[in-house]
């Protein structure tokens, strides 16, 4: 199992980790703040011992880092990982748009049904199961997010089984949800969104969220 520093210091930037298995050029450490693919969201971008991290792939309740030919590392070898915090930062604050989107959606349209989500470092996407456009509901959608972002309320992220690796999110007064991402500590965090429609086939409608210009780091 690699324990993922990321849930608990998804801040960290870098960290001193020490390699556990080799099979060619795929890598497991003991210790990692490099997310993988996972609900939708797409993997950190970084490097491992002076190697770019290729792919990053979870495998139970491990993660699997591919990197070049000809790396030459071994088992017990002490490594560095760094990761690319500009691109963790936008994931997150764009994963936490989303959800709060998602959420918005469910109390707005009860009973729909979520069919998709993508978590991009340019946008995000959540597809929905619908035959009626959603975009008459952005005006109250884009005004409640903001809402929660003027508020700048805690997200409280936590186990709600260790042993499995499950975790959730939950903001006060708004929503719980079972999701294993990265997210940021508040909402103030999030920034502006804005919001366009996609019909991506009959029956399917798609929210696409982007970030406006402003916040940029933590």
């Amino acid at each position: 199992m690699t324990h993922k520093i990321f849930w608990s210091a998804p801040y960290q930037t870098e960290l001193d980790t020490v390699i556990t298995h080799l099979d060619g050029d795929q890598v497991q450490v003991a210790d990692t703040i490099f997310f993988a693919f996972s609900g939708g969201q797409e993997s950190d971008a970084g490097t491992l011992g002076g190697h770019p991290v290729l792919t990053a792939e979870k495998r139970d309740l491990s993660i699997v880092y591919t990197l070049p030919a000809g790396h030459g590392l071994q088992v017990g070898d002490a490594v560095k990982m760094n990761i690319d915090w500009e691109r963790r930062y936008r994931l997150m604050r764009l994963h936490f748009a989303a959800e709060m989107v998602l959420q918005l959606v469910y109390q707005l349209r009860p009973g729909i049904e979520r069919i998709g989500a993508h978590i991009a470092a340019d946008k995000a996407r959540v597809d929905f199961a619908s035959e009626t456009s959603l975009a008459p509901l952005f005006g109250e959608i884009e005004a409640a997010t903001q809402r929660l972002v003027a508020a700048g309320l805690p997200i409280v992220t936590a186990f709600s089984d260790e042993q499995a690796g499950r975790r959730y999110w939950e903001v006060e007064g708004f929503a719980r949800m079972a999701c294993g991402g990265t997210h940021p500590r508040t909402t103030a965090e999030v920034g502006k969104i804005r919001l366009k429609r996609k019909n991506t086939g009959k029956g399917k409608e798609r929210i696409e969220i982007m970030l406006d210009a402003g916040l940029q780091t933590a």
